[in-house]
């Protein structure tokens, strides 16, 4: 495969989402093939798992059929769009991947990261992130921000300790795979954090030639 899979993590607050769209809007202007999704969804049945996982009235849910609903979403966003644009040569931009799995229910839930990749795994077969850029910030920060955004889904409705036992994952995963993910300091202004990911993004483009 010739395309390459860029993916955006980091904590709720993090400002994740509206610096990949700004990436995304940057790069489609300089002339890239270029493509986003976010997970879960991007495409019609993995909004409607989405739906489910993310729905309030959900809190029955237990943390095995949230995990196995993560990578069925997966499974058909890779099988329908990731893998056929990746074989024609295009570059993709993804709000989440396997590692918020890793994270969200293998740390945060307690169901162990190498059960939840392998879970993955079976779901996404080959398909892996080129690179990865952590949105790392400080988590009062990103406390604070999520505070603000009064309309939340049943994952960001979990109490603090969880959001803190998830951004101690992000840390600790982050070294873990330290070379396959990028830090970029997301404490600073929204543009310089916009401008560092898009330095990185084309120093590996250059780099991938």
């Amino acid at each position: 495969m010739n395309g390459l899979l860029i993916v955006f993590e980091g904590p709720d607050g993090s400002g994740k989402t509206t610096v990949l769209e700004k990436v995304y809007n940057k790069l489609l202007e300089d002339g890239y093939d270029i493509y986003k999704f976010r997970e879960p969804g991007g495409t019609d049945i993995s909004e409607k798992i989405r739906e489910i996982i993310l729905d309030n009235e959900n809190i029955e849910m237990n943390s095995r059929c949230e995990a196995l609903l993560y990578a069925a979403s997966r499974a058909q966003l890779v099988g329908e769009k990731l893998r056929p644009l990746l074989e024609k040569g295009s570059i993709i931009l993804c709000d989440r991947f396997v590692l918020s799995s890793m994270l969200y229910q293998g740390i945060g839930r307690g169901l162990g990261v190498d059960e939840v990749k392998n879970i993955n795994d079976f779901a996404i077969g080959e398909i892996r992130a080129d690179l990865t850029l952590f949105l790392n910030i400080d988590y009062k920060t990103a406390i604070d921000r999520k505070r603000k955004n009064f309309i939340s889904d049943r994952l960001e409705n979990e109490d603090d300790s969880f959001h803190k036992k998830t951004y101690d994952g992000y840390i600790e995963l982050s070294k873990r795979f330290k070379d396959e993910i990028i830090s970029i300091d997301a404490n600073k202004s929204i543009d310089t954090v916009v401008d560092n990911c898009l330095a990185t993004i084309k120093t590996y483009l250059k780099e991938k030639k």
